[in-house]
């Protein structure tokens, strides 16, 4: 048998209708990395923006930080490495600030960005190949989570 609330609505046993929300159950989203995965990528993109200004900068004072290669196929001397990392970690920085605050143009311009670094690391393997492989790796999530998140219908996103 079915109770009535005082507002003539039914209500069921306990634990079902009334732990059921209203309009029906929510369906999870399927699909995506969801707004965490954003969150995340955020960071990661903030991080690794830090971090690439820093590598930037060690390529720009040179110092004995990077070991010199012998012949590449794609050789570029310190100073242009140091400017290529620091511009790269300049906007990858604002671009996982941006992220952060919801703005919109961040998500296309943040797989921009981590594509152009994924690059930039691969050709700088010889230099530093650990720590160019640990930034592609990063690279690779950056690029995979903004990509698949789907905005739910009926949001907004902030900065449109």
């Amino acid at each position: 048998m079915t109770a009535h609330s005082p507002t003539g609505e039914p209500h069921g046993e306990i634990g079902t209708a009334w732990s059921v929300p209203p309009g029906g159950p929510r369906r999870p989203v399927t699909g995506g990395s969801g707004p965490n995965g954003v969150l995340f990528a955020g960071v990661l993109l903030l991080c690794s923006g830090v971090l690439a200004v820093l590598q930037g900068v060690a390529a720009l004072a040179g110092d004995d930080v990077y070991a010199r290669v012998g012949r590449y196929v794609y050789e570029l001397d310190l100073t242009g490495w140091g400017w290529i990392h620091l511009v790269l970690g300049v906007l990858a920085a604002a671009t996982g600030a941006a992220l952060l605050r919801g703005v919109t143009w961040a998500r296309f311009t943040g797989i921009f960005l981590a594509a152009l670094s994924l690059v930039a690391q691969f050709l700088f393997l010889p230099y530093e190949p650990l720590w160019s492989v640990v930034v592609m790796a990063v690279d690779v999530f950056v690029i995979w989570s903004l990509a698949t998140w789907q905005e739910r219908p009926g949001r907004s996103a902030a900065g449109s």
